[in-house]
C-alpha cells in the first residue's frame, strides 16, 4: 500500500477569521463550513483549518494545544503562471489582510517569489518558475 499526502490541516486560534483571509486572498471555495473547521476543495491536496483547542481533544490532550502558537513551523507555497502573476496576487493578498514578508523578487534559487504572513503570523510564499 502506498501512503500519500492527502490533506494539509493549519491549526488556528480563530477559524472563522483565517478561513474568509483565504477565500478572500486567493479566493479558495469552501466546502465545508463548520465552526471549528473549514476545508476548501479544488485542489489536488485537501487545505483544512480547524480550532488548534480542539485538536488537543482529539490528540489525548497533548500540552502543545494548550497554548498559542509562536514561531514558523510550515509554509504553504502557491504557484503561479509567471511573474506578473506573482506580482498582482501578492498585491491583491496584502490588500485581503496580509502582512508584506519579502516583496516579489527574483531569488537566487531562480524562482520569482513574494513572501506573506497570514493573519494568524504563518508565512508564506507566492512564486513563479522563471
Amino acid at each position: 500500500m502506498t501512503v500519500r499526502l492527502e490533506g494539509i490541516t493549519v491549526l488556528a486560534d480563530d477559524v472563522a477569521e483565517l478561513a474568509a483571509f483565504y477565500e478572500r486572498a486567493l479566493g479558495l471555495q469552501v466546502i465545508v463550513r463548520e465552526e471549528a473547521y473549514v476545508a476548501f476543495g479544488g485542489q489536488d491536496i485537501r487545505f483544512a483549518i480547524f480550532s488548534r483547542p480542539l485538536m488537543g481533544g482529539n490528540t489525548d490532550g497533548h500540552p502543545s494545544y494548550t497554548t498559542r502558537f509562536s514561531g514558523q513551523a510550515f509554509e504553504l507555497n502557491f504557484q503561479c503562471d509567471d511573474p506578473v502573476e506573482v506580482v498582482r496576487r501578492y498585491d491583491e493578498i496584502l490588500a485581503a489582510g496580509a502582512t508584506p514578508a519579502g516583496r516579489p523578487a527574483l531569488r537566487e534559487w531562480g524562482q520569482y517569489a513574494g513572501f506573506f504572513a497570514d493573519p494568524e503570523g504563518n508565512i508564506h510564499s507566492l512564486f513563479a518558475d522563471t
